[in-house]
């Protein structure tokens, strides 16, 4: 029974950490977004001119609950908006419940990310990336 009872408390003890790491981590600064709040901060995509509606560089993730390789990517989105605060906003847009706007882009692999600088065409990068990969890119925005 102590073993049981051991195993209980420390199982409590790890979902408080999780919850505290979620009530305490960065993923206030990804803003996840509909298709409405898209549309009317990132942009208009029923209209055929790309026009970027904010005010400076900012990265789109169409992602999936699904998605492995978007559950992956989710820490590393994370980690970098906590790193560039104030430098580059940071977006999350569902593919299942954004269905227009993913074929409006022609998105048809998850994770796609989009890196929109300010004042210039923006760029898709498609599947997952690493840390670096995703930092370099970044980098480019800026």
């Amino acid at each position: 029974m102590k073993t049981f009872g051991r195993t209980i408390a420390v199982i409590t003890a790890f979902a408080a950490g999780v919850i505290s790491a979620w009530a305490t981590n960065d993923t206030e600064k990804v803003t996840v977004l509909t298709e409405d709040q898209y549309k009317s901060s990132v942009e208009d995509f029923t209209t055929s001119e790309w026009e970027y509606l904010g005010d400076g560089p900012a990265v789109v993730d169409f992602y999936a609950d699904w998605c492995g390789p978007c559950r992956k990517l989710a820490p590393v989105m994370d980690e970098l908006a906590a790193e560039y605060a104030g430098k580059v906003k940071f977006y999350k847009v569902n593919i299942d419940s954004a269905k227009a706007l993913a074929a409006a882009y022609g998105i048809r692999s998850i994770p796609s990310v989009l890196f929109i600088p300010a004042g210039e065409e923006p760029k898709m990068n498609v599947g997952l990336m690493s840390k670096e990969e995703f930092k370099e890119k970044l980098e480019e925005l800026l």
